[in-house]
């Protein structure tokens, strides 16, 4: 195995656990409300179990800080390492914590621990990953940086293929006591692979050569490059919230057009498979044309399709029309979230890189993360239309290609042009104010 393949292995295999052990956990959040977070209200039961999951959020932006610093003062490896230590801890307490019935309160309150833990390893594992991806080949920077975003999306992938599969076989009964408890346990052996083989690689002699700057990294990231961190915040906002409208567009048609529900599963898996398969492949070709052309070539497409997909699905509403249009809105979505890491990493120098990017991420998820549910919602109400989430996913193409534009200030070489020739270096080294 080549060193780019092992930098490859170890950055997925880490990021996969996060985000299966993640996503399984929102996916199971009625289960774990039963289960951990009892009350005579069940409404009041799952709110609880959300709160959770919101908790997490709130917490990224602190294991951002910590690791992302950590990473740019001792190593993206190292910080890698404690950021699998922790969520293979968190991955173990979910895994066998007994229920309230068992243990009482202890229940909900080691569960609640062990989301925190998870959120704030996911917070520092982002940045100091796709620190260390794409600074293994400065010729592939956006190819390397992709599998970030491939390994999410095949461990989103594999967590609904699993539960699925689980909840057929088995009764509800076996799948409310001990059922949902395999998602992680399967996660969990994944812990030991990516320990292992991160512990056996060493940073880039590109971050070892930058490292010796004085300046703490997160007080030279603070200081100097808090406009950098806003363009990553911007370059992010369309695909998360765009994110939320794929898993919108399915319980849209199941609610409001009468669809059956395997119309989400379905949609779900298709989508899965298409940002695992063309991410890397987004990311190569960012690395021919210059991420900022083909990003903001994608996030044109987005504003331009939005309205569209969703006419379309008012007016044929059947199953083949949502899954297919929900399969190509992640078709058109990959070619922007490929090479959307490698970009952002860009953004920053590299003795902040990890630093900066972490924070800009985890700020960014959180903003638009926990707007987009918000506002759609209350366009809905005020306006009466259902297209409303459309406009809104418009909108924020808007905001995501100016602050794509505006990047262009700070990425000293985003790709190759097609024949190979690289862009000129005109703005990598000028300060923020």
């Amino acid at each position: 195995m080549t060193s780019q393949a092992r930098a490859v292995a170890a950055a997925s295999i880490g990021n996969g656990l996060e985000w299966m052990s993640f996503s399984s956990y929102a996916l199971l959040a009625d289960v774990i409300a039963r289960r951990f977070f009892p009350a005579t209200d069940q409404a009041l039961s799952l709110m609880l179990a959300v709160a959770s999951i919101g908790a997490a959020y709130f917490i990224r932006p602190v294991g951002a800080v910590v690791l992302g610093a950590y990473a740019d003062r001792v190593g993206r490896m190292p910080a890698l390492m404690i950021a699998i230590r922790i969520m293979v801890a968190a991955t173990f307490l979910i895994t066998f914590i007994p229920g309230y019935d068992t243990i009482g309160v202890l229940a909900p309150i080691g569960m609640l621990v062990a989301v925190l833990l998870q959120g704030f390893s996911a917070g520092g594992e982002f940045g100091s990953a796709t620190a260390y991806l794409i600074e293994q080949n400065a010729n592939r920077r956006g190819f390397m940086g992709a599998w970030q975003g491939a390994s999410q999306a095949a461990s989103t992938l594999l967590a609904t293929v699993l539960l699925a599969v689980l909840s057929g076989v088995l009764t509800p009964a076996q799948f409310d006591s001990w059922g949902w408890r395999i998602p992680f346990a399967i996660g969990l052996l994944l812990g030991p692979v990516g320990f292992y083989i991160r512990r056996h690689l060493r940073d880039s002699p590109e971050f070892t050569s930058a490292r010796a700057e004085p300046e703490h990294p997160l007080r030279a990231t603070i200081r100097t490059q808090k406009s950098r961190i806003l363009l990553t915040i911007g370059v992010l906002a369309v695909s998360t919230g765009l994110n939320y409208l794929l898993t919108y567009m399915p319980t849209f048609a199941i609610r409001e057009l009468g669809l059956p529900t395997s119309t989400s599963f379905t949609a779900t898996i298709l989508t899965g498979v298409v940002l695992t398969v063309c991410s890397p492949l987004a990311g190569h070709l960012s690395d021919r044309i210059g991420r900022t052309r083909m990003l903001a070539a994608a996030a044109v497409l987005i504003f331009v399709t939005s309205l569209p997909f969703f006419l379309l699905i008012k007016s044929v509403p059947s199953f083949a029309v949502v899954t297919a249009v929900v399969t190509l809105m992640g078709l058109v979505k990959v070619w922007y979230s490929g090479p959307l890491g490698a970009l952002m990493a860009e953004i920053f120098p590299v003795r902040t890189r990890a630093t900066g990017l972490s924070i800009g991420y985890n700020l960014g998820i959180a903003v638009f993360g926990g707007l987009t549910p918000l506002v759609v919602t209350w366009l809905i109400a005020t306006t009466g239309s259902k297209l409303a989430p459309a406009f809104w996913i418009m909108a924020l193409a808007v905001v995501s290609t100016t602050a794509i534009l505006l990047a262009g200030r700070y990425v000293a070489s985003d790709g190759r042009r097609p024949g190979g020739r690289r862009r000129p270096a005109r703005y990598g080294s000028r300060p923020s104010p």
